[in-house]
């Protein structure tokens, strides 16, 4: 098997991309800048597909694929890496939207429209919650009481796991396999990771995507107290809470846009509000680089991906600034998440 079908269902859009990993057979990664065999972006507003246009672009040759690897947000604990859809698990997948009940529908919905346009494919899903499995017991526990622990499977999950997976691999490859990496995925979502032998040590994102760093629209990291008082003294309601957490916060809330080209030109113009944003954005990012880097007990590499981590050369070298003392080098990678779930596909299907 050589060629795989990886889709990526986002917030507004589902990405399809026929990838062909290493098509000379020698045992190489094409690298970050090889393309798809083909690829398409669709609109998938909602949770839902638009079947119609689905089926025509997998009328052409997209559809000539061995296998198709879905990008699935959480695994919860059962899904420890990537597994080949049954019903069984179809089923369970759905039981853990309430873990993520703004990115799973998406990701399952996306699923089952592929599914029923190419039912003869093997369908695997790819989770993004598998490459944290490894983090280190100290920091995916929380020192809550030990039933709430239990009843309801409080840890730290951590997501952009097939992102900082595919970093992973690419600096193992060109630096060696014991390189200390702090993997900064950073886009509208951004997030954290720890990499130490190849594996996740620590990241920043939590039991759900809406800790650590500050986001386009996300708050990150908040005092719980905080909330707290929002919804008993200042009598927020929690959907109210939730709105205002996902959709308002972030760059957002700081700058009124989320969009990290639009706050960098604001504050080039000298507008003050994106000037705070943009010192608050890259505090939280040092200080989660710095810890990042403790976990790993030092740090040889940060590497800087994603939309903000590939293309603002701003926020990468302002970031760091005051970081010197780690001693580590910088650099921008571009992930390629289709190529990490294609990888892990056929992983799983050559047994």
């Amino acid at each position: 098997m050589t060629r795989v079908l990886a889709v990526n269902a986002g917030s507004s859009s589902l990405k399809l991309a026929l990838v062909e990993e290493d098509p000379a057979g020698v045992g190489e990664d094409p690298g970050p800048d090889a393309p798809p065999l083909a690829e398409r972006e669709l609109a998938a507003p909602g949770a839902t597909v638009a079947d119609d246009e689905l089926r025509a672009a997998l009328a052409g040759e997209l559809s000539d694929a061995d296998a198709v690897a879905h990008r699935v947000v959480h695994g919860g604990t059962r899904f420890r890496g990537a597994v080949r859809v049954d019903p069984g698990v179809r089923a369970a997948l759905g039981e853990l939207t309430a873990l993520a009940p703004l990115h799973q529908p998406k990701s399952l919905a996306a699923l089952d429209a592929v599914s029923a346009a190419l039912p003869e494919l093997p369908a695997i899903a790819c989770f993004d919650t598998a490459f944290h499995v490894t983090i280190t017991d100290a920091a995916a526990t929380f020192a809550l009481p030990e039933q709430w622990r239990e009843r309801w499977s409080l840890r730290r999950y951590g997501f952009h796991g097939l992102s900082h997976a595919y970093i992973a691999r690419h600096v193992a490859a060109r630096f060696g396999q014991d390189t200390r990496v702090v993997s900064c995925h950073l886009g509208a979502g951004a997030s954290l990771c720890a990499i130490a032998g190849g594996a996740a040590v620590d990241t920043t994102m939590s039991f759900t995507p809406l800790d650590g760093l500050v986001m386009a629209t996300r708050s990150g990291s908040i005092d719980p107290g905080l909330l707290l008082w929002l919804l008993s003294q200042a009598g927020m309601t929690v959907a109210e809470l939730a709105q205002g957490l996902e959709h308002e916060s972030g760059l957002t809330g700081l700058a009124g846009t989320g969009d990290m080209r639009a706050v960098l030109a604001a504050r080039a113009s000298g507008d003050a509000r994106a000037t705070l944003a943009i010192d608050v954005y890259l505090h939280s990012l040092r200080a989660g680089i710095a810890a990042m880097a403790a976990a790993l007990h030092g740090a040889d590499l940060v590497v800087f991906t994603g939309g903000v981590g590939e293309h603002a050369e701003a926020i990468r070298s302002e970031a760091m600034r005051g970081l010197e003392f780690l001693g580590a080098r910088a650099l921008s990678v571009h992930t390629r998440e289709d190529l990490e779930m294609a990888r892990q596909a056929r992983e799983l299907l050559a047994g």
